[in-house]
């Protein structure tokens, strides 16, 4: 839950300007947005709408200890995609949709360790 709740707290401060430095300058999506969340992340309104519903799919399946297990590895297995598509792809090429930056990219790669790691700890039998 608390990966969730990170995950909702960055969405809504995507949404707060100030908090998101070029406010004005966000777009829907592409790497046109200069929006960036503290100054460091560049995000957009599709970024900042993924990161809410991956909040409340996190909020959801953490329930249960499967549920927990499943969202962390799942969605570290997303953020390691994200992380190898941030080093394929031209940050300003078309194909940068979501927008992303070396930041971000640092970023995804900790997340994907993180989550990965923490859905694993979940998967090992407690012993009292």
């Amino acid at each position: 839950m608390a990966v969730a709740a990170v995950f909702l707290l960055v969405g809504i401060l995507g949404f707060i300007p100030g908090v998101t430095t070029d406010y004005d300058g966000m777009t829907f999506g592409g790497h046109h947005s200069t929006a960036m969340l503290l100054g460091v992340f560049h995000v957009s309104v599709l970024h900042n709408i993924v990161h809410l519903l991956f909040g409340v799919v996190g909020f959801v399946m953490a329930r249960t200890v499967a549920g927990a297990t499943a969202f962390l590895i799942g969605g570290g297995a997303v953020y390691l995609v994200l992380w190898l598509y941030g080093l394929i792809i031209d940050f300003d090429s078309a194909a940068n949709f979501v927008p992303l930056n070396t930041a971000d990219n640092w970023l995804h790669l900790f997340l994907a360790v993180g989550m990965i790691g923490l859905g694993l700890a979940l998967r090992r039998k407690r012993t009292v």
